[in-house]
């Protein structure tokens, strides 16, 4: 594909499944270019490096966001609502978690986002500092709960690389894990819980999370 039929959509787009897939240490000029068929001289006429690729994805996803209607729903519904669909995105891709390291994020979709999401603390009835401190607050609870989804991903793409069983690395670790909670008592006693008991805990921990933040929240409007 020749730089004048390439589009700055389609690199987005193809982008964005990359990083999916291989996450951001993937993303290269040359992987891409392939992708779309084309030399990766051609993506360079669209866009100038990497970094500039990385703020451009990192934008677009953002449209995934559902906004609600502050009209429609009262604040904490909305406040709960966006929260949830700010974390499924971030699980769909796991590789704007990692890049937040590295980048700092900015753009018409990131911009709307934030826009209503001060309205949302604005409409409970925060303002100024208060509502930049309210949704702060919940973002990095969103954000420091994604981490574990991008981490399991990038552990998964380096074992995977180094062609080693998954299963048997789990098996390994879960039991130097065991041996680390010896003379341990409250963490041995959940170690030696069934696999499904044990499970059942991170499960609920995000929405349980989520709600008591928020009510706690609440509970500042006095």
């Amino acid at each position: 594909m020749a730089r004048e039929t390439l589009t700055e959509d389609q690199i987005i787009r193809t982008a964005i499944e990359l990083l999916d897939e291989e996450g951001l240490e993937g993303l290269n000029m040359r992987s891409l270019g392939k992708r779309l068929g084309a030399a990766a001289t051609a993506v360079y006429w669209h866009v100038r490096n990497k970094d500039d690729l990385v703020l451009l994805v990192g934008d677009q996803v953002w449209d995934e966001i559902e906004l609600p209607d502050l009209d429609a729903v009262d604040w904490r519904t909305a406040a709960t609502s966006m929260a949830l669909s700010l974390h499924a995105m971030l699980v769909r891709h796991p590789w704007l978690v990692q890049a937040f390291g590295s980048h700092l994020f900015y753009g018409p979709r990131k911009a709307r986002h934030d826009d209503r999401i001060l309205a949302v603390y604005e409409a409970a009835g925060f303002s100024g500092a208060a509502a930049d401190r309210a949704a702060a607050s919940v973002f990095t609870y969103v954000l420091g709960n994604a981490l574990g989804a991008s981490a399991t991903a990038s552990l998964n793409r380096k074992i995977n690389r180094e062609g080693r069983d998954p299963e048997e690395v789990l098996r390994e670790t879960t039991a130097k894990a065991a041996e680390a909670a010896s003379g341990l008592p409250h963490l041995q006693s959940r170690l030696n819980t069934t696999s499904a008991e044990y499970d059942e805990a991170p499960e609920g921990t995000f929405t349980f999370g989520l709600e008591s933040l928020i009510a706690g929240l609440e509970t500042h409007l006095g």
